[in-house]
């Protein structure tokens, strides 16, 4: 075995040992089981998600968006479904996050069998991970911790601070993932959604044309991707056109993602950073090499994200509607 692929391994096993899920201060599995007047409630909101899947697969990449926005902005309280002037919603980085009319109608579903019992921060977490399964296959299903309570508060200010850049470092991306108390490895595992993800050329214009004011391309891309990517966003186009995120298995949740990395096709520039930096390139590999594994390292990731910050017991309140909230 050489070097390389030793530590690969010990990290893949290090990787492994995430898959233990923690538990959230009340958070439970199965936590809404004969709470719901005979009424499976995930099943109830399973059926929901497969429904638009069957009719639209990007649903998949807008409800793992919808679940990070929400959970990295005051944690996962579904503060982001909240209407109203100067709410997180009006905030520039979730002006394209979609999803929202689905939540409602698990939201009506839910209501209609059992009033004030399921809240629409649970109704995020376990519509998205059915969307992840859908999208990825049995492998990638993960038992989903319940009884999280709805947010009061929603300000556009909280999203603009607290949700990681585009463009940041490896550094910065880490310090952003451990300020909610998730480490490097839960960073590079969930950005790892970008497997099923898109963007606007507006966002990776100046890694094409114009990097750092050289008026050349970013070098850290693979120039054959730079002219395929510039065929699709022209310098001078009024059409702001979508990106995909992953070139190789663009609509199926994978490890794809990974090896787009290292072969230099990352879209975004902190996807790039975070398969050239020394603090994190070994988990990359690691990734990229463990098909089997990612499923499961992916699957903790969510929940250990999904842990942020909740609101249990008597915190907070169960929203009539997600989009207000009750008095």
């Amino acid at each position: 075995m050489t070097a390389a692929l030793g530590a690969a391994t010990v990290l893949a096993l290090a990787l492994l040992c995430l898959t233990v899920v923690p538990s959230h201060a009340a958070l439970q599995v199965g936590f809404y089981r004969g709470k719901c007047n005979g009424t499976d409630v995930e099943a109830t909101i399973k059926s929901i998600v497969a429904a638009r899947f069957g009719r639209d697969r990007s649903i998949v990449p807008a409800l793992l968006r919808l679940q990070f926005h929400d959970c990295f902005v005051r944690g996962c309280d579904a503060s982001i479904l909240l209407d109203g002037s100067g709410t997180e919603k009006t905030a520039r980085p979730n002006l394209s996050v979609r999803g929202y009319d689905l939540i409602d109608q698990a939201k009506a579903a839910l209501e209609s069998k059992c009033p004030g019992v399921v809240s629409c921060a649970d109704i995020i977490v376990v519509a998205t991970r059915d969307a992840v399964v859908l999208g990825g296959g049995t492998q990638y299903t993960y038992a989903v911790q319940t009884g999280r309570r709805d947010g009061n508060i929603s300000v556009a200010s909280d999203a603009t601070r607290n949700l990681p850049g585009d463009s940041f470092s490896a550094p910065q991306a880490i310090a952003a993932f451990r300020a909610k108390g998730l480490s490097a490895s839960d960073m590079v595992l969930l950005l790892g959604g970008h497997t099923v993800g898109l963007t606007h050329c507006s966002f990776i214009l100046n890694r094409l044309y114009n990097y750092n004011g050289s008026g050349k391309p970013d070098p850290a891309m693979d120039p054959a991707f730079v002219a395929m990517l510039k065929s699709r966003c022209p310098q001078t186009s009024t059409v702001d056109n979508t990106v995909l995120l992953d070139h190789g298995t663009p609509t199926t949740v994978d490890n794809s993602y990974y090896k787009q990395l290292l072969a230099r096709r990352g879209v975004l520039k902190v996807d790039q950073n975070i398969a050239s930096d020394s603090a994190t390139n070994a988990t990359v590999r690691a990734l990229a090499g463990g098909s089997s594994s990612f499923p499961a390292l992916f699957g903790g990731a969510m929940v250990r994200m999904g842990g942020i910050q909740v609101l249990t017991g008597t915190q907070g309140q169960i929203r009539k509607s997600c989009r207000v909230v009750k008095k």
